[in-house]
């Protein structure tokens, strides 16, 4: 069994993460294959959004501890030399571009979280546009449980969302909130019981798929570009974006509609 599946439909290509034994900790064929399939999903025109959910009621629990207290074990029993802190950090650095891509990709990215969500599991959450949660979800961010300062890029995107004193807290306590909290403070996007999760966060995924992807990517380099850039700067982007997408067959079809009061049809064309 893969640990990780790939599910196609209306638009929507689900990424599963498929170690629920482990609560879907990472493992190096999981992050492996996720990295090839969100590059390819990014080209990919029939891909008009991008879920990434786990697997047996949790989302991802991150790193695998398991394994990181088996390194650390060997390392203190002054067994072999491992692979140098240079070689280490080129590897992890390498892996967490995959955050990256999440959060630039041109089309909507959803986290559907079904349950556990900590550590790297929550960055990789946080990288996506929108986080779908069950309202009794655990959320942490985990890593000072386990002496660890963070990656994939949860520093960078937390205090977007939260704040910069409450991303403090979140980090250095590891504190566990419920996804109700998470979407009371900001972190969530949607939230929904038991009973109507699954049915609400595909419904909402197919929605996204329904959007104009040609516009939604503009409008994502538009509002990442704004975090850093000058306003001026951020004037000459959407100026130039806006252009682009006004020689769209989608905005085309649109304007069309809205005149005639219908319902526009995108074809991320």
């Amino acid at each position: 069994m893969a640990d990780l599946e790939q599910t196609f439909e209306d638009g929507v290509l689900t990424l599963t993460m498929n170690r629920p034994d482990a609560r879907n900790a990472m493992s190096g064929p999981m992050m492996e294959d996720m990295k090839k399939a969100v590059y390819k999903a990014a080209d990919d025109p029939e891909v008009r959004c991008l879920v990434l959910t786990g697997a047996g009621g949790a989302f991802c629990a991150g790193g695998d501890v398991k394994g990181f207290a088996s390194d650390a074990g060997s390392n203190e029993g002054g067994g072999g030399e491992g692979p140098s802190l240079e070689t280490r950090v080129q590897g992890l650095r390498q892996g967490m571009e995959l955050s990256k891509q999440l959060h630039v990709m041109p089309k909507p990215t959803l986290a559907i979280i079904p349950g556990a969500c900590a550590g790297a599991g929550l960055s990789l959450a946080l990288a996506c546009d929108m986080r779908f949660c069950l309202d009794t979800a655990k959320i942490t961010t985990a890593f000072s449980k386990i002496g660890a300062s963070g990656d994939y890029g949860g520093s960078y995107f937390l205090p977007q969302l939260v704040g910069a004193a409450k991303a403090r807290e979140l980090y250095f306590t590891a504190d566990i909130i419920t996804g109700q909290e998470a979407y009371d403070m900001g972190m969530m996007t949607k939230v929904a019981s038991a009973d109507t999760f699954e049915e609400e966060s595909k419904a909402y995924a197919r929605y996204l798929a329904s959007l104009p992807t040609v516009a939604i990517g503009y409008m994502k380099k538009n509002l990442n570009a704004a975090q850093n850039a000058t306003l001026s700067d951020v004037f000459d982007l959407e100026a130039m974006h806006m252009m682009r997408t006004f020689m769209t067959e989608d905005h085309k079809r649109a304007a069309v509609a809205f005149v005639k009061k219908e319902a526009p049809e995108f074809k991320g064309r």
